[in-house]
């Protein structure tokens, strides 16, 4: 087999304004970004290492250097998966790994993932936790958008963000993310709020720690698994806790373990909800091929970016076209 050359760098794209979630505010999205090149083909992933999950750039980065000789020597997407755990590091090999598969072959990553053809998707539009008035009005700004995703999290005003977000955006559906800030003795009262209020979904409502308190609160609204969902190890504890679960490829480490996750959980019969971390349009790309099986699509990392990088996806409002065979697969 030809020789491969590998080369990992960090970039950073600023935010347009500040994102902030409970677990705190940033001004700038940092990513790893992985080329893999052989025989003239190259093939890229990004992936966003993530401290809610103990990983940081430089863990990232050793995790991908630790396994150079193995990448550069031919390494296959099968070998990769028992190579490295889920995470961030796997999931940008592993994307690179697709893309410089389809670069060589000339068969698009969808085709070989068995997706016969990819259409545009509506994804979801997020609003930053604030205060309620200016959750509304940040509401309001974006009403016009079909699915707006909501950062919830701090019980003590999320009652009153609920409602002032549904009445910024009367006719859009919207998203509850409590990002794991709600607490068990809490979690019915917003939960019913946002059933109130006309929420179509209520995102990782408890801590991974204690989101056993769902199985048997009423749940009036679709409950929907993030933090507590990686890969298919962790889906058999998460039937009867939640209806569907939050696929994203810097948890599942990568496409390859993504599809099988997403074929698992739908035959246990939970739904798809694709997301995605806040990145450019290359972390976003391989997560398309997810977008067919989802009820619903967060891929909006682009939009709350300043700048994306070069071929980026193409959005038009809320809807996100498939990527250029220039961006990804």
């Amino acid at each position: 087999m030809s020789h491969r050359s590998l080369t990992v760098a960090t970039e950073s794209f600023p935010i347009a304004g500040r994102f902030t979630i409970s677990r705190g505010s940033r001004t700038e999205a940092v990513v790893v970004c992985v080329t893999l090149e052989q025989d003239g083909a190259v093939g890229r992933g990004e992936c966003v290492p993530y401290a809610r999950y103990g990983e940081s750039v430089e863990g990232v980065i050793a995790q991908i250097e630790a396994i150079r000789p193995a990448l550069v020597s031919g390494m296959s997407r099968e070998a990769l998966q028992a190579a490295l755990p889920p995470g961030a590091a796997r999931n940008a090999v592993d994307c690179a790994l697709w893309d410089l598969d389809a670069k060589r072959s000339g068969v698009p990553a969808n085709v070989t993932a068995g997706v016969d053809r990819l259409r545009p998707a509506t994804t979801a539009y997020t609003i930053s936790l604030d205060t309620p008035e200016a959750m509304e009005a940040a509401a309001a700004k974006a009403a016009a958008r079909p699915i707006l995703k909501i950062k919830l999290g701090s019980p003590e005003g999320d009652l009153a963000r609920i409602s002032a977000v549904r009445r910024g955006a009367p006719d859009a559906t919207l998203i509850a993310d409590a990002n794991e800030g709600w607490t068990p003795d809490s979690v019915a009262a917003h939960v019913a709020a946002c059933a109130d209020a006309g929420f179509a979904l209520v995102e990782q409502p408890l801590p991974v720690s204690a989101d056993e308190a769902l199985r048997g609160i009423a749940r009036p609204v679709p409950l929907c698994a993030d933090e507590s969902a990686h890969d298919r190890t962790s889906l058999p504890r998460l039937v009867g806790l939640y209806d569907l679960i939050n696929i994203k490829l810097d948890k599942t480490g990568g496409l390859t373990e993504a599809l099988a996750l997403a074929e698992e959980a739908q035959a246990r019969g939970m739904g798809i909800f694709v997301g995605c971390m806040l990145a450019s349009s290359l972390a976003m790309a391989p997560a398309m091929l997810l977008a067919p099986r989802a009820r619903f699509v967060d891929l909006d990392g682009p939009l709350l970016l300043a700048r994306d990088r070069e071929h980026a996806l193409r959005y038009e409002g809320s809807l996100v076209h498939p990527p250029e065979r220039a961006l990804w697969g």
